[in-house]
């Protein structure tokens, strides 16, 4: 049974970093590409970042790019999001998404695997 589970959210105050992780077991996707999505209160899960595990092609959503870095460790079959600058409006439970499988890497409805989710508090 293919699993993602996410690590590294928490409390930080404006202008800090965080690190979070993606590890992934129990299926045999280890080539598929992988995005983080998050989703504030009240608000629709929105895509953050993208990476194709085979050449290492990234995007960001605008609200991030230049602050965010998105980056894997084929070996451990893991991925991370380097979060600088943190602001407020980044505030979301954060979720990793595999299996990409085609179509737009914006959308959820292009990723087969989900994480349960960390939650990520930025205070002003």
């Amino acid at each position: 049974q293919v699993q993602l589970g996410e690590s590294g959210g928490g409390l930080v105050q404006a202008g800090g970093s965080l690190r979070l992780s993606c590890a992934a077991s129990g299926g045999t996707f280890s080539r598929d590409s992988r995005g983080w999505f998050r989703q504030a209160p009240g608000k629709e899960r929105e895509f953050v970042a993208f990476i194709n595990w085979s050449d290492g092609r990234r995007y960001y959503a605008d609200s991030v790019k230049g602050r965010f870095t998105i980056s894997r460790d084929n070996a451990k079959n893991t991925m991370y999001l380097q979060m600088n600058s943190l602001n407020p409006e980044d505030t979301a439970r954060y979720s990793c998404a595999a299996g990409f499988g085609g179509g737009s890497v914006y959308k959820i409805e292009g990723y087969k695997y989900w994480g349960q989710g960390t939650q990520v508090t930025v205070s002003s």
